[in-house]
């Protein structure tokens, strides 16, 4: 997606240890009108999927997730939540991630009720490197008996395996931008 591409070229900050900063506008300070094109991108490019609700991981992903299911009448977004909370009742599936980006690891919750066997779900994420948290976010589905109807990713590091490996397993994969190669030395940035 070109206004994608351009906006990384222009406003992103390349780091040692393939790190990509898009603070400035996809995941710390928002950028509305950004979110709701990339939001209908995915829309085009999802038509035809039932979608029943979208799932996502907390806290990048949220924003994009709701911007996005506007785009898809309106569904209802869930989030994996990555800390307990007194206000969580009920059963919950639970899984376990490690972040690339945070280098830490996390058990993350979703309630189960509401995930339920036979929904369509679409996975809407900021960011596709290692695919840790979207094997997570796969394995949750897998438990409640969802249908993943496809991962929309608005950053994907293609130089990093995860997407490559979802790809290879079947999974209906639309990413925004794809990284081929970032230079931390001149702050150069390819796309695939």
């Amino acid at each position: 997606m070109e206004v994608l591409e351009e906006r990384i070229r222009r406003d992103g900050i390349v780091r040692e240890g393939n790190i990509l900063k898009v603070d400035s506008f996809l995941n710390h300070q928002c950028d509305t009108e950004l979110y709701e094109e990339l939001g209908a991108e995915w829309a085009r490019l999802f038509a035809g999927c039932p979608v029943d609700k979208i799932l996502t991981i907390e806290s990048s992903g949220i924003g994009l997730a709701c911007v996005a299911a506007r785009h898809f009448g309106n569904v209802p977004v869930v989030f994996a939540r990555k800390t307990e909370s007194l206000n969580l009742d009920g059963s919950q599936y639970r899984t376990h991630i490690v972040s690339y980006t945070k280098k830490r690891e996390y058990d993350v919750i979703v309630a189960k009720r509401f995930i339920q066997k036979g929904e369509h779900v679409l996975i809407i994420d900021d960011f596709l490197a290692m695919g840790c948290a979207l094997n997570g976010l796969l394995e949750i589905c897998q438990d409640a008996g969802a249908i993943v109807e496809g991962i929309g990713i608005a950053i994907e590091k293609g130089f990093q395996p995860g997407g490559q490996s979802l790809r290879e397993r079947g999974y209906h994969l639309e990413s925004l931008a794809i990284v081929q190669s970032m230079d931390p030395a001149t702050g150069a940035i390819e796309f695939a």
